[in-house]
């Protein structure tokens, strides 16, 4: 999983990079009976609400395009949090 995971980052920040968008972390957990593939996505001087929901297009692209071994799974998009 871990190989598909970087392999899934180093797609996505090739395809996010035009808008600056960074790609700060992916993860696959499992939380009770649920799967979580977590795309954290991050941009210089923080990433709106707008951009997550654009980027969460070409996230589902290339999750597909990789295609996680796992049936099920909830795929989240979100953004990095600022302390």
């Amino acid at each position: 999983m871990e190989k598909l995971l970087e392999e899934l980052k180093t797609k996505l920040q090739k395809e996010l990079s035009s808008a600056e968008i960074i790609v700060d972390n992916i993860t696959f957990t499992v939380e009770g009976k649920y799967k979580f593939l977590t795309v954290t996505l991050d941009k210089i001087g923080g990433i709106d609400l707008d951009t997550i929901v654009e980027a969460t297009k070409t996230v589902n692209k290339v999750v597909d395009e990789i295609d996680i071994p796992e049936e099920n799974y909830i795929l989240d998009v979100v953004s990095k949090e600022r302390g």
